[in-house]
């Protein structure tokens, strides 16, 4: 399963951006998608995750800005960023966890993406 991350780019405080996340690949199963950052000198944090039940949870210093989404025929994750401060300055990283079938069975899956730069001036 591969992961392609798009979106990222340079933003002024109080704007906004859009980060997507296609997963391709064949015989594979998501049980939750979501999206990670890390800033320089800090550990990477969970910024949002959906479940295949559609369950979305958020990092309390996005909730109300950030909204996740998903395209299921796609295999696609989205998040939408509004209101971006400084503090969201990171390497934005997409996540899946599932399975995929390998030749004997099902194995779990935990695949990332490239990660892409969002950068928010002031």
């Amino acid at each position: 399963v591969q992961l392609q991350a798009s979106g990222g780019g340079l933003v002024q405080a109080g704007g906004s951006l859009r980060l997507s996340c296609a997963a391709s690949g064949n015989n594979f199963k998501i049980d939750v998608s979501g999206w990670y950052r890390q800033a320089p000198g800090k550990q990477r944090e969970l910024v949002a995750a959906v479940t295949s039940g559609g369950t979305i949870d958020y990092a309390d210093s996005v909730k109300g800005r950030f909204t996740l989404s998903r395209d299921n025929a796609k295999n696609t994750v989205y998040l939408q960023m509004n209101s971006l401060n400084i503090e969201d300055t990171a390497v934005y990283y997409c996540n899946v966890q599932g399975s995929f079938l390998y030749v004997y069975g099902w194995r779990r899956l935990d695949a990332w993406g490239q990660g892409t730069q969002v950068t928010v001036s002031s």
